[in-house]
This record gives structure tokens, sequence and C-alpha cells, in this order.
């Protein structure tokens, strides 16, 4: 790796304390940077804003608005560390032009489906247990992934869990009496799957079990529950937000247990609520089918 590509890695993880995903998003961009400068001979520090411009250019067809706009966040924040060590005195992805990104709605499961869905693993087997806290707790507080199997047993207390989020940032999240009792009924099978450590959510090895992981085992008790549409593990924390929106929940609680930095994140909730109001209207109130 390049050193100023090296030095920036160390700076996301040990001061920014970026996410592993970020930092290999990040570290890959700056990698695509620098091979294109170095087919026009020009080094990462002389960059100009043309040349930024230029890279992403090359990259328009191949990557969808969400990975351009990622990695015009790369620049922005490889240039300003840049600058802050004194190795360059201007950023030039300062004055980056950044085009709008389509917003998409998240993705939310229905009700029913989550019901369905948390229930799917079987209750005979300490990974079918496990299986249905880890749903529990994605349905039923909200956890990201990445928090889900970051979970240590020292984590969980009768009523509430310490979860770290993104930065490092800690929250408390309340444990609903469902997610209480999935949580109690997998740790009396727990050590049926050899624990070799301390975390809370165990593989067949009985090491931590991994995103990947969870997302595979997800897909799997979607189909058995007849979800009616794809199912990944953000879609349950999405549903967690917009479910507590319909049913009267504050903003700003549910900023809270999100554990999101800024409410504009979590406003994006309001606008499902008012899509999944008129669908609904769509469908049941007689003149919207008044010609």
């Amino acid at each position: 790796m390049r050193p100023e590509i090296e030095g920036f890695a160390a700076h996301l993880a040990r001061v920014e304390r970026a996410s592993a995903h970020t930092q290999r998003a990040y570290v890959s961009d700056l990698r695509q940077l620098a091979a294109f400068l170095d087919e026009r001979g020009i080094a990462l520090d002389a960059a100009s804003r043309d040349d930024l411009r230029a890279f992403l250019a090359s990259r328009f067809s191949a990557n969808t608005p969400a990975t351009l706009a990622r990695k015009q966040s790369s620049l922005r924040a490889f240039y300003e560390h840049r600058v802050r060590m004194g190795h360059i005195a201007d950023s030039p992805a300062r004055r980056l032009a950044f085009p709008k990104r389509r917003v998409s709605l998240p993705n939310v499961v229905s009700v029913d489906d989550c019901f369905a869905l948390v229930t799917a693993p079987s209750a005979r087997t300490a990974a079918g247990l496990r299986d249905r806290a880890a749903l529990e707790l994605l349905y039923g507080a909200g956890l990201r992934v990445s928090e889900l199997v970051g979970l240590n047993l020292d984590d969980v207390t009768q009523d509430a869990l310490r979860v770290r989020g993104k930065g490092g940032r800690e929250r408390i999240v309340p444990l609903v009496r469902k997610a209480r009792d999935a949580i109690d009924a997998y740790l009396t099978r727990r050590s049926e799957l050899r624990p070799a450590g301390t975390a809370l959510f165990l593989n067949r090895r009985g090491t931590r079990l991994t995103a990947r992981s969870v997302a595979r085992h997800l897909e799997k008790y979607a189909r058995i529950a007849g979800a009616r549409r794809h199912v990944h593990p953000h879609a349950l924390r999405h549903s967690f937000a917009t479910h507590l929106l319909d049913m009267g929940a504050d903003l700003r609680g549910i900023q809270e247990l999100l554990g999101h930095a800024s409410l504009s994140t979590t406003q994006r909730y309001t606008h499902v609520s008012a899509e999944r109001l008129l669908q609904a209207y769509e469908d049941a109130h007689p003149r919207a089918h008044k010609k």
C-alpha cells in the first residue's frame, strides 16, 4: 500500500474509528484513484480538481450513484487529511462539485412478515434458538448487523443492551420482553456451540458469528416464512423504526434507539410512513378508485 494511503488508513482506524467496511471501501477508492493518476504520470498529492473530476467521470458507467457518492466522500476525506498533516496546502476535493444523489426510501418489511421471520428458526436446536434471538434483536431492538455480531455476554443485562455503534459510540438499548425471552432461551443452549470466547452469538465453530452468516441465515428464513420481498438485515432495522413511527413513537426517541448522530438521518422514516399512508389510501379508499 502507498505510504499516503497507508497513513490515511491508520487515521481512519485509530482516530476516526471508522468501521472495517468503511476502511476497506475508502482504501479501495484511493487505490483506484492512484492507479488512474499513475497512467497520467501524476502523484496523489499533485492531483488537481480537474484530475479528480476525470477520475470520477471514468467510474461513472461502472458504479451506482451511491458508490460514486461514496468515492467523492473518500476523496474529500483523504485530501482534507493530507492538508491537516501539512503535505499539501489546499484540498483539490474541497471545491469538487458533488452531484445530487437520488435518495431512495428504506426497504421496509411488513409487520406480518417480520413476525413470521422471527419465529421461522427452529426452537429445538441451539443454532435455531441463536437465530431467533438474533432476529428478535435486529427487529425488536433495531440493531445494525455489525452491532449485533459485536455483542458480548456482558453487554446483556436483564432489561437492556450495551451496544457499540458507528465510530465506537456506545448506547443503551432497552430489551422488549420477547427479545429478552429469546436471549434467555438461547443462553440455556449456547454451550452446545462449544464457546471459544465471550461473543454472544456463536457460529458452529464456537467463535463469533459474522455479518455475512447472519445475512445468509436471514435469507433462508425469509424463504421459510414466505416473505413477499427480499429481506436483508438492515431491512429489519428500517422496519423497526418505521413501525415505531407508525404507532406514534417520537422521532427523537427513535433517533436515540437507532444511535443516529443526526436527526436528519432519522427523518427519512417520516417519508416512508407518508408513502405507506398514500399506498393504504390508494388500496382502500373509494375515492382513490373513482374515475
